[in-house]
């Protein structure tokens, strides 16, 4: 609403290609940001928009810069757990693990309390801190039967801490509940779940790409053989010839020699009449 009528469509059509594009074409959507925000930086919207855009394709200095403004601007904290993981993708967990201890966080909804929670954990692993991660995710939340949109996560997050540690077992079980609760598809939990129970799943596709080759194989194997025949019968024939051409080579000597000896012989008779 601060902007001229004209300027506020461009950038709302920006805004709208981020959104749109942010999970299936990052870079995309990364760029639709970087115009809106050229042309209105002063937009506490725009300044989220293109955090988030920063965030999706691991630029998490310029993330954490746009979060920054637009909570100068708005004066809300709803952005304080992905700022502090933003600390933890430039290598500063320590700083997100302060951040979780900050008053802020007492501050935010139930949604944002769990996500903070998610990136405290987060940060412990990233310093060593296996048990520590453990402890930290244990919590009201994680033991309630209730479905939430963040239960699945919740509950993934514990279980790959439990098998950090080597609690395999509990770990497992924690796969499967977060499976329960992944109604969107949002963890691979089935995946690590098969994982630990030793399944492979192979893909059919490829099982029949592969009974397709195997008769061009048989195919190939069957060119060879067909070639070592006709170099033998090539062979048997170059023989033939060979044997024919030495046979008529000795009649031909054959013949000359009886018509040297008739010769002489007609020559003695010859010398006998004189």
């Amino acid at each position: 609403m601060s902007l001229p009528k004209t300027l506020a469509e461009d950038v709302a059509r920006n805004l709208v290609m981020v959104a749109k594009l942010l999970d299936e074409d990052p870079e995309q959507a990364y760029g639709y940001s970087r115009v809106a925000l050229r042309l209105a930086s002063r937009v506490a919207a725009v300044r989220e928009a293109a955090g988030f855009a920063s965030y999706a394709v691991a630029k998490y200095a310029e993330a954490l810069a746009e979060f920054r403004a637009a909570r100068r601007m708005t004066g809300s904290v709803e952005l304080w757990p992905i700022m502090a993981d933003c600390e933890r993708g430039m290598g500063r967990p320590e700083r997100a693990l302060a951040m979780a201890g900050e008053p802020e966080v007492q501050k935010l909804d139930k949604a944002g309390q769990v996500e903070m929670r998610l990136v405290a954990a987060g940060a412990r692993k990233d310093m060593g801190q296996a048990d520590a991660a453990v402890v930290t995710l244990q919590s009201p939340e994680l033991a309630s039967n209730s479905i939430q949109p963040w239960t699945a996560r919740l509950r993934y997050a514990y279980a790959d801490a439990l098998l950090e540690v080597g609690r395999e077992a509990e770990a497992r079980e924690w796969f499967a509940k977060a499976l329960e609760a992944d109604q969107g598809g949002t963890t691979n939990a089935s995946d690590r779940l098969a994982e630990l129970d030793g399944v492979e799943f192979t893909d059919a596709l490829d099982e029949s790409e592969d009974a397709e080759q195997e008769p061009q194989g048989e195919e190939a194997k069957a060119g060879p053989a067909e070639s070592k025949d006709t170099e033998s019968k090539d062979t048997e024939s170059k023989d033939t010839e060979t044997e024919d051409t030495e046979s008529k080579d000795t009649e031909s000597k054959d013949t000359e020699t009886e018509d040297t000896e008739s010769k002489g012989k007609d020559a003695e008779e010859s010398g006998e009449q004189g």
